[in-house]
C-alpha cells in the first residue's frame, strides 16, 4: 500500500516538475511563482498525511518504521520531581545604627587631634581640642564678680536675719548671686564643648580637621564607627506586602568581597514611599570573618514559595503553540522511540528552572538537546550528550 502511495506520489511530482518546466517560456513570471505556492502547500499537505499513515503503520509494524523513517538524534534527561522554592533578590547596602558623625559645637581654631584614621577609641575618650582662650577669660572674670556677689549677699543676708535693712536688697543680692552662679555654668559648658571626647566605643572612619583649622559650629570633626551594630537595608516593592515577617530568614551577598552570609528580618517598614512604591526592610548583621563598611552593596535573598513535591523542568524547554505550553517526552512503543507533544499549565520560574502545575506526573523523559528539531510523533534516537 505505502509503495503504490510512493509511486504516485513521485509520479505526481515528475509530472508537476514537467509541467512547470512547459510553462517556463510561455508563462509570465507571476504565474510560475503562483504555480509553485500551489505545489509547495500541496507538497507540505502530502507530507502530513505521509507522516500519519507512517506512524500508524509503524505502531503495528516496527520493521516498517526502521527501513522507511530516519531517526532524530537527541538527548534526554528525567523530570526531575521534588521540592520548588522561589526566591524574591533585591538590592540594597550596609548601615551602622552606630555611625556617628562628630560636628563641632563651638567656633574656635582647632588645637589637637588626638587620633588617626583607623585608631579604636572608647567612649568618653578625648579626640579634638579646639581653642578655649576666650571662654576661659570669661570664666576668669566671671568667678570675680561672682565672690563680690557672693560676699554681698552673705552679708545681706546676715542683716536680714536681724530685721535691718529691707528684703528687697535681700532678694536682689541673692538673685545677682544666682545669675553669676548660671552663667559661670554655661561658660564651663562652653568650654566642655570645646573638648571633642567619642560618643561611643568604635573605629575612626575619617578625620575631617586638622591642627590649626578653624572650625566653625556644625563643621565636621570626625567619624566613627561601630561594626556591632550594622545591618542591610533595601526598599521592597509594594507587590510584596504581607509576604515577609519579621525574622523570617534571609541569605545576603555581598558582590565586592564574594561573599555570603545568613541572618533574619529584624525590621519591616509599615509606610509605602510615594515616590518609588517601596517599602523597606532591615536584617542584622551577625559577626563574620570579612570586613564590612557602610554602604557596600549587598543583595538579599528572600523566600517567597515553596511546593513539595512538584515536577521540576528545565525553563528553555518549554515551548508554546496555539493551545498552549507544551514540552517533548519520551515514549517507546515495541521497540521504537518517539516523541510525543504534551500540553502543560506552568508554574513559577526561579534561575531557569519552572515547576509545573498540570500536565506532567514527574516521571517522564523529556528531549534536551534536539527538541526543536522535532515534532509530535517523529522516530528519535537518544544518544549521550556531549560535555
Amino acid at each position: 500500500m505505502m509503495r503504490i502511495m510512493k509511486k504516485k506520489l513521485t509520479l505526481y511530482i515528475i509530472i508537476s516538475l514537467l509541467t512547470l518546466n512547459a510553462c517556463r517560456e510561455t508563462d509570465p513570471l507571476e504565474a510560475k511563482k503562483a504555480q509553485l505556492k500551489k505545489y509547495r502547500s500541496e507538497m507540505r499537505t502530502l507530507k502530513e498525511k505521509i507522516d500519519v499513515l507512517e506512524r500508524e503503520i509503524a505502531e503495528e509494524d516496527p520493521d516498517f518504521a526502521k527501513e522507511n523513517k530516519k531517526a532524530k538524534l537527541v538527548t534526554v534527561i528525567p523530570v526531575e520531581y521534588g521540592k520548588f522554592i522561589h526566591y524574591v533578590e533585591v538590592s540594597g547596602s550596609v548601615a551602622s545604627k552606630r555611625n556617628i558623625l562628630i560636628s563641632a559645637e563651638n567656633m574656635g581654631t582647632v588645637t589637637r587631634v588626638l587620633v588617626r584614621e583607623g585608631d579604636v577609641v572608647r567612649k568618653g575618650q578625648l579626640v579634638i581640642t579646639i581653642d578655649d582662650e576666650l571662654f576661659q577669660k570669661n570664666l576668669e572674670q566671671l568667678k570675680v564678680r561672682y565672690e563680690l556677689a557672693k560676699t554681698k549677699y552673705e552679708k545681706q543676708k546676715n542683716l536680714w536675719s536681724k530685721n535691718i535693712g529691707t528684703e528687697l536688697q535681700y532678694l536682689e543680692a541673692k538673685n545677682a548671686k544666682e545669675n553669676l552662679e548660671r552663667q559661670i555654668e554655661n561658660v564651663k559648658t562652653q568650654i566642655s564643648k570645646s573638648r571633642v571626647r567619642a560618643p561611643i566605643s568604635g573605629t575612626v572612619e575619617r578625620v575631617f580637621v586638622r591642627t590649626g583649622e578653624m572650625a566653625s559650629i556644625g563643621t565636621p570633626l570626625i567619624r566613627i564607627i561601630n561594626h556591632q551594630g550594622m545591618y542591610v537595608e533595601a526598599d521592597l516593592s509594594e507587590a510584596f506586602i504581607g509576604k515577609f515577617r519579621k525574622n523570617d530568614p534571609v541569605t545576603i551577598y555581598f558582590p565586592a568581597i564574594d561573599k555570603k552570609i545568613t541572618s533574619r528580618l529584624s525590621a519591616i517598614g509599615q509606610v509605602i514611599d510615594e515616590n518609588n512604591r517601596t517599602f523597606r526592610i532591615e536584617a542584622l548583621l551577625p559577626r563574620s570573618g570579612f570586613t564590612l563598611k557602610p554602604n557596600m552593596l549587598a543583595v538579599l535573598r528572600l523566600k517567597d514559595f515553596e511546593k513539595n513535591p512538584v515536577p521540576i523542568i528545565p525553563t528553555n524547554l518549554i515551548q508554546k503553540d496555539k493551545n498552549g505550553d507544551y514540552v517533548y517526552i519520551v515514549v517507546k512503543s515495541g521497540e521504537q522511540t518517539y516523541a510525543r507533544k504534551v500540553h502543560i499549565k506552568r508554574g513559577m520560574t526561579y534561575k531557569n528552572r519552572t515547576y509545573i502545575a498540570e500536565g506532567l506526573k514527574g516521571n517522564e523523559i523529556l528531549i534536551d538537546e534536539g527538541f526543536r528539531d522535532v515534532s509530535d510523533g517523529s522516530k528519535i534516537k537518544i544518544v549521550e550528550k556531549v560535555l
